[in-house]
């Protein structure tokens, strides 16, 4: 969804958002901050799917989990702890 969408009012949503305040995409809307994995299967599903059926639609998945998340551990990345070590931070 983006910034300026809505939903109707008293629903529930999945959204990929970063940040989520009350009645900020719908008057009195539950609004869940969800993984686009997640959100994926909640839309195909059209409701908050069981961790059973969000399993069995995600075992498939060709992850590039490894490859993506390193990034949020980039104290383990030789180029920024090289960098650190010679700033004399790490």
């Amino acid at each position: 969804m983006g910034n300026q969408a809505r939903v109707a009012a008293k629903s529930t949503a999945l959204s990929t958002s970063t940040r989520n305040f009350p009645n900020r995409l719908g008057d009195s809307a539950n609004v869940y901050l969800t993984s686009a994995e997640l959100a994926a299967v909640g839309a195909i599903l059209g409701t908050l799917p069981t961790p059973a059926e969000y399993l069995e639609y995600t075992k498939n998945l060709d992850s590039m989990s490894k490859e993506i998340y390193k990034y949020l551990n980039f104290d383990q990345m030789d180029n920024y702890t090289r960098k650190a070590a010679e700033a004399n931070i790490a």
